[in-house]
């Protein structure tokens, strides 16, 4: 399986986590930390399911890695995103040294990995991760569409 197929796959997982958070009132974004080929954490949004201003996907994914491995570099990982990470997210990347972000859609408004800002590749920083944007960007962005869509028809 080459990059691309491996890419597609672990989006599409993450695709599928995402749309775990719109029942629980949460923006769909999801995230899938992947190690050596294999799913090692997997998270979605929580902010309104648990009051908490951080549980972002790409977060509580990163936590939960860093758990599983005991560790907080986490260089031998990729993390798979559903839309481009907010300033938070991407600091907490940085800061988790992290392989790779691959991300599926950009956000114009807030994207802090090549958007708005570009806080993983910034190299007055002391890690910079490589990014790769734009995998099943349709599919990422239209699960947003539809999300917020619901919601300005439901008031």
């Amino acid at each position: 399986m080459d990059q691309t197929d491996k890419n597609i796959r672990f989006m599409k997982a993450a695709i599928d986590e995402a749309a775990k958070a719109v029942p629980e009132g949460d923006v769909p974004v999801g995230a899938v930390l992947v190690v050596d080929g294999e799913i090692l954490a997997a998270a979605h949004n929580r902010k309104e399911s648990s009051n908490d201003p951080t549980a972002h996907a790409e977060v509580l994914a990163l936590r939960e890695g860093a758990m599983k491995l005991g560790r907080w570099r986490l260089s031998d990982a990729i993390l798979y995103v559903t839309k481009e990470p907010c300033p938070m997210c991407a600091g907490a990347m940085v800061n988790a040294r992290l392989g790779a972000l691959v991300y599926g859609c950009a956000d114009k408004k807030g994207g802090a990995a090549g958007s708005l800002f570009d806080i993983p590749s910034d190299g007055r920083l002391n890690h910079q991760v490589h990014i790769e944007s734009g995998v099943l960007e349709d599919e990422c962005r239209g699960l947003l569409k539809g999300f917020f869509f619901a919601r300005r028809m439901a008031v």
